[in-house]
């Protein structure tokens, strides 16, 4: 199977499109969770966000399609902090029906890049993610090694093309020949994945390819121009919630059924009950339940104000 059949079944098995992001911030975890753990102890901070990680993935499991794991929180806490990111891995891939997006962003040239292909994304990685984000700013020939390693095994990338931080118009902006240069990126990311698109899949399935495209959701007109450059291209879109994106802002990232993107919520999903009305509903103490609650609601904002709402009237398969 394809990664963008797998994706594409994952939607519609859970009738909807919505990511759940894992970035664990040590300071904003329930203090029942975080009990008497020394926040300068690696190895206890890792045991946290495993207890804490497992417990978001078991609540949005049945409801979402998606978990796209943020490696950098990990990464902070060195080798214990992996431990667990590779255990969480596991953890969904053995026990959960979730694609599972290794947000690594990396980026290189030649061997290198072949080496953070191989490692994250190859037959015989110690992570097994289903796709991993990119960044193209180094060129064409840092993005080769990354398509060629997912095409070889079936999994995805997502090219960061038009990212959500406000900072990144300073380069993505500018203006290069009449061109936009993340527009210059996503007629590249098109072709890439155009080429990639599976004559053998599913109808829906064969519509994109595995290369996507980080869009960010506060982008709402790029977003709209960037779904027309890229009518064969998965979008992976950020920027929801907190960041201040809402259903409406990325209803054109889909196509007419409903399909080609998935959004992205992080913190305000995984700590919901930091804020309102989720504070106020359910407070730390039942956080869980907040996490739950915030979900159904994006979910259900998307199906009222996007075409993500044709899915939940669609056959599975």
């Amino acid at each position: 199977m394809t990664f963008s059949e797998l994706l594409t079944e994952a939607i519609y098995n859970k009738r909807n499109p919505v990511m759940v992001g894992l970035d664990p911030r040590f300071d904003c975890i329930p203090r029942a969770v975080c009990r008497n753990t020394d926040p300068q102890d690696g190895e206890q901070v890792a045991e946290v966000f495993r207890e804490f990680c497992c417990e978001v993935i078991d609540i949005v499991a049945p409801l979402v399609p998606a978990i796209k794991i943020q490696a950098a929180f990990f990464e902070q806490y060195g080798v214990p902090g992996m431990s667990v990111l590779r255990w969480l891995i596991n953890y969904i891939r053995n026990k959960k029906d979730l694609v599972i997006i290794f947000d690594g962003k990396r980026s290189d040239i030649g061997s290198t890049a072949e080496a953070y292909a191989a490692g994250i994304l190859g037959r015989d990685s110690a992570w097994g993610a289903d796709a991993l984000t990119v960044s193209p700013y180094l060129g064409d020939d840092s993005l080769e090694p990354f398509v060629k390693t997912a095409v070889e095994r079936n999994a995805g990338i997502f090219v960061l093309v038009k990212t959500s931080n406000r900072g990144g118009a300073m380069l993505q902006d500018l203006t290069v020949g009449g061109k936009t240069i993340y527009r210059c990126v996503a007629e590249y990311v098109q072709q890439l994945s155009l080429s990639t698109c599976s004559e053998s899949a599913g109808f829906e399935s064969r519509r994109y390819g595995n290369i996507g495209a980080v869009v960010g959701a506060v982008w709402s007109e790029q977003l709209a121009e960037l779904r027309g450059v890229m009518p064969n291209t998965w979008f992976l879109v950020p920027g929801f919630g907190l960041q201040g994106g809402c259903a409406k802002d990325v209803a054109a990232a889909f196509d007419e059924n409903g399909l080609g993107a998935v959004i992205n919520n992080s913190r305000g999903i995984i700590f919901a009950y930091r804020r309102e009305p989720f504070q106020t509903t359910f407070g730390e103490t039942k956080w869980q339940q907040a996490i739950e609650a915030a979900t159904i609601q994006m979910i259900e904002q998307l199906r009222a104000e996007t075409p993500a709402g044709k899915l939940s009237v669609v056959e599975s398969g």
